[in-house]
């Protein structure tokens, strides 16, 4: 087998030449086509999209290669949308490098392309696990080179689906208070886009500053010289002690609720083409059970971050050990297990995140109506399950449904593309592995939603399209032809 040949870095200007060739030749993007629309003489947005994260991202630069026009409105600043370098504390993704990640099919945009283009190729073999903020670096590039329109510090106050078939978006903003109204709004607002951390109840029995959740924003040395302890065994779980041990904890126990830290990712094993594009037809009680099963498998911590943590001596893992009480005793934290009590100074609640339109202030007006798997379907006993219960039950195109059907008119054109469309629509709108098979088909289905609205609009200017391709100089007209003799048997 003839090995690789080492390609020296070409610098990033010549790999942005080579996507823009690549998008020529596809002739992308297509020219907006989308009948405009006017509110009291302002224009309609055709999508608006909350959220300019990964899933965001390639959400716009799917739509926009469709022709649709489609900015994204995020609360962070410029280069800081999502978690990876906010809160996330992984020193790595857990996905594989050669995963194409949000490209949408193209080689010029994947990470390797980026990367090998201002490190070479041997870096690239030479890597194991993309690092997080290199990962942030590449988004960042991502919108720059697709020139993608994202609007920064613009925090969405409320959606607000009307009878006129648009949504309104009111928005805060460095210039102020305003709306917009769009045609379809698009959720891309990451796992707890549609809720929340979620924390235990008796976390409630200590003072708020004795306590974080592992997706707060946070400053990890002032854990320096504490006792701490961390709640839960996932990856989020193993980040978050291995920040707090890096920053100088005293020690840091986890107190593991399992006899033992799952092992295999029942995810991965799944993972194939034909689920990426099957789950969405699958039946009802299908879709349920693989996505249980996987939820009670639990996903392991990633082997690294779990080696992150065990290198430390003042870092113990205590198996069987899930929190019976809490309480706050002469300043120190006193937490009972089966296995005993533990006194700490500080404690993280690695303890995921959940499905809560109530809380969060902005989705007031769908929070009453939205339609859940739970308003639906009734599993098999053994199979209940409190995320799937309330996850979103969206249609095809990833669009909220109504409980009382006309008891909101609207709510179908705010589409959710976020982790909690895994039940209805499999793992294709918050996870590198399959977002841009996510992103395209979220885009192609608005694409036809809108076609279809106005196909009268597009019939009529079919109609009226009067372009020629042929201009009638093109022949000669044949004269008719010569009258043919009678033959015998007519005389």
């Amino acid at each position: 087998m003839n090995q690789p040949v080492a390609t020296p870095p070409q610098g990033l200007a010549a790999l942005e030449a080579r996507l823009r060739q690549d998008l020529s030749w596809l002739d992308i993007p297509a020219k907006n086509w989308v009948t405009p629309r006017y509110v009291d003489g302002r224009q309609v947005l055709d999508v608006a999209i909350v959220g300019g994260g990964m899933a965001g991202l390639a959400a716009a630069a799917s739509l926009t290669h469709l022709g649709v026009n489609a900015p994204i409105f995020d609360q962070a600043p410029e280069g800081y949308e999502g978690p990876w370098a906010t809160t996330a504390r992984m020193e790595t993704l857990r996905s594989p490098k050669q995963l194409t990640g949000p490209a949408l099919g193209l080689p010029a945009l994947t990470f390797r392309a980026w990367f090998e283009a201002q490190f070479g190729s041997e870096a690239w073999e030479a890597l194991d696990k993309i690092p997080r903020l290199q990962w942030m670096d590449y988004l960042r590039w991502y919108r720059r080179a697709l020139n993608l329109d994202v609007r920064n510090e613009h925090r969405i106050r409320a959606v607000l689906p009307r009878a006129d078939k648009l949504v309104q978006l009111d928005i805060e903003s460095p210039a102020g208070r305003s709306t917009v109204l769009a045609r379809r709004v698009v959720l891309a607002t990451g796992r707890d886009g549609l809720g929340g951390a979620y924390v235990p109840d008796f976390a409630k029995k200590l003072p708020r500053s004795r306590w974080a959740h592992s997706s707060d924003v946070m400053d990890y040395n002032t854990l320096a010289g504490k006792r701490v302890g961390v709640v839960g065994a996932g990856a989020s779980a193993m980040d978050s002690a291995a920040t707090a041990l890096e920053a100088g904890a005293a020690s840091v126990d986890l107190l593991i609720r399992r006899s033992d830290i799952p092992r295999v990712n029942k995810g991965k094993g799944a993972g194939n083409p034909g689920l990426t594009h099957g789950h969405l037809t699958l039946p009802d009680e299908w879709k349920w059970k693989i996505r249980h099963y996987i939820n009670a498998a639990q996903v392991p911590p990633p082997r690294g971050s779990t080696l992150r943590v065990s290198r430390h001596p003042n870092a113990r893992f205590n198996l069987g050990c899930g929190v019976q009480d809490l309480a706050l005793v002469d300043d120190e934290i006193r937490v009972t297990t089966p296995k005993g009590v533990f006194a700490l100074d500080f404690l993280i609640f690695s303890t995921g995140f959940r499905i809560d339109w109530t809380a969060r202030p902005e989705f007031a007006a769908l929070a009453p109506h939205v339609r859940a798997w739970g308003d639906r379907y009734v599993p098999p006993a053994g199979e209940e399950d409190q995320e799937l219960h309330d996850s979103p039950d969206l249609g095809a195109v990833f669009e909220l449904q109504e409980k009382t059907p006309g008891a909101c008119p609207g709510l179908d054109r705010v589409h959710c593309f976020s982790y909690p469309a895994a039940l209805t629509q499999g793992t294709i709108s918050g996870d590198i592995p399959a977002i841009s098979e996510g992103a395209k088909r979220l885009a192609q289905g608005i694409a036809g939603l809108f076609y279809r609205e106005d196909v009268e609009t597009h019939y009529a200017n079919m109609e009226a399209f009067s372009e020629p391709e042929v201009y009638g100089d093109e022949w000669v007209p044949a004269p008719a032809p010569a009258s043919a003799p009678q033959s015998e048997t007519a005389q």
